[in-house]
């Protein structure tokens, strides 16, 4: 048998250059060092001695450092996660009131591994008030409200399934006068919240079914009650059962007895229309049953 070494040592040639290209590159990560040190701080804005939980804008400054770390993980606990290279970050809780959250940071390190630091926080997050709700409700600053007495159903009451008084709703000019002396005014502060203050000449009408609740007895009249005090109201998104065929769906909590001019013994009011110049608002009393105002701006 003739042997063509030419055409074999070009095979093998061959041959050993698709075994050479066959092979696999070796990638390495280098050396793997896991991150160390991990530290987190937080800082809430506007924490003072009166809002330990913050000014109500939500907002958390976060601060982490640590050693042979690459990026970091943050899981801010609200149910929002971000991969940043940077540890100074500013993250806006927006669920209204105060909720806790478990801050969570994994600094990333070469080859994926991870430390891990936990913070818990408190954050007070204020309900933001619509724009046009805002300026009706305060001109922008500050404006005083009093009961529209020569509207018919300017009081009255229903049941707790409508939203209408129903049962009752008061004729012009016809309850006690210590009711249509009362003048409400509803301040804006810095961060679009609302301060309101009553000013009741000394005495607020109570309904029969609340006069207990204040700490008196009797049926429906005026009680002298000193409601003078400057209270911050809680917004927030309504919880009744009503549409924004017949509401705004936004309430507020009045803070310590919850009386604005008369007194029902709620504190829950929902604006169920408002106006540049009237609010008509509704609470449900001690008694189960809705209890309805209607104001006008003071001229």
């Amino acid at each position: 048998m003739k042997i063509n070494f030419k055409i074999l040592a070009t095979a093998c040639l061959a041959a050993v250059i698709a075994v050479v290209s066959c092979k696999k590159p070796d990638y390495t990560f280098g050396k793997i060092v896991t991150p160390s040190d991990v530290t987190l701080n937080t800082n809430i804005e506007g924490v003072d001695a009166a809002n330990p939980n913050g000014n109500g804008s939500g907002k958390v400054d976060i601060d982490v450092t640590a050693s042979n770390v690459i990026s970091y993980k943050i899981d801010y606990g609200d149910g929002n996660t971000e991969i940043v290279t940077s540890g100074k970050v500013t993250h806006k809780y927006a669920s209204p009131g105060t909720s806790d959250y478990t801050i969570i940071v994994s600094a990333i390190g070469t080859g994926g591994v991870t430390s891990t630091a936990t913070k818990k926080i408190s954050v007070f997050v204020l309900f933001e008030i619509p724009a046009e709700m805002l300026q009706n409700l305060t001109n922008g600053g500050s404006q005083t409200w009093v009961i529209d007495r020569e509207t018919p159903g300017h009081v009255g009451v229903g049941p707790v399934n409508t939203f209408t008084p129903d049962h009752y709703a008061a004729p012009p000019n016809q309850r006690d006068p210590c009711l249509y002396d009362d003048e409400v005014t509803f301040t804006k502060d810095a961060n679009n919240g609302v301060t309101m203050t009553v000013n009741n000449k000394g005495q607020s009408f109570l309904v029969a079914a609340s006069t207990v609740y204040y700490g008196f007895s009797g049926g429906d009249n005026c009680f002298t009650i000193d409601n003078s005090a400057p209270r911050k109201l809680a917004f927030m998104d309504a919880t009744s059962s009503s549409t924004t065929a017949n509401s705004t769906r936004i309430q507020f909590m009045v803070p310590g007895n919850g009386l604005i001019a008369f007194g029902t013994g709620g504190k829950n009011y929902e604006i169920l229309s408002i106006t540049p110049t009237t609010i008509h608002l509704r609470n449900i009393g001690t008694d189960g049953l809705a209890w309805y105002q209607i104001f006008k701006v003071k001229q």
